[in-house]
């Protein structure tokens, strides 16, 4: 199992308690999807490897996990290392939801524009998620908002917009 083949779940953050317990900050939107999770990969020395646990003692994106068959010490040797699902366990999401992965390559349709180019890569910033439009050699920077995205069409791969006025003027210089 490679990277490329999956999902970033969170990260091991710290030890808890005596007995090898550590603590899994879950990096994902809706974490009572991963209460009944008794597996991930984590990776080590840039390896994903695959680890059994039982989580409880949940808090919001955290959860205190317990390593089946790992001494305390081999557990807490795990802290700081990033934990992954195979891209086949996300749930499928339809209408104008989406996983970032998920519609690298797109067309992009503009309202105003026409096809602007595809979709090279979602840039997830803190404050804005921001799609990366390549059309030729030249980038457009479109954010990724609700009021933007018109449809996405998953079997055409393309994804329709309006984007703000002006904006993609900026880059075109048309």
């Amino acid at each position: 199992m490679t990277k490329d083949e999956c999902y970033s779940l969170g990260k091991i953050t710290k030890p808890w308690g005596i007995k090898g317990q550590v603590v899994f900050f879950l990096d994902v939107d809706t974490p009572e999807d991963y209460f009944e999770l008794d597996s991930a990969f984590v990776e080590v020395k840039g390896n994903l490897v695959p680890y059994f646990f039982k989580l409880d003692n949940f808090n919001g994106n955290k959860a205190v996990a317990t390593f089946e068959e790992l001494s305390p010490e081999e557990a807490h040797a795990l802290v700081g290392c990033d934990l992954y699902l195979p891209l086949d366990l996300l749930p499928k999401l339809t209408g104008n939801k989406f996983y970032f992965h998920e519609v690298t390559g797109f067309r992009v349709v503009d309202t105003e524009h026409g096809d602007i180019g595809n979709i090279k890569t979602v840039i997830d910033y803190p404050a804005q998620p921001i799609f990366q439009i390549m059309k030729g050699d030249t980038e457009i920077l479109i954010p990724v908002i609700d009021q933007v995205i018109k449809e996405v069409n998953r079997d055409e791969k393309t994804m329709y917009i309006n984007a703000p006025n002006g904006l993609i003027d900026l880059y075109l210089n048309e």
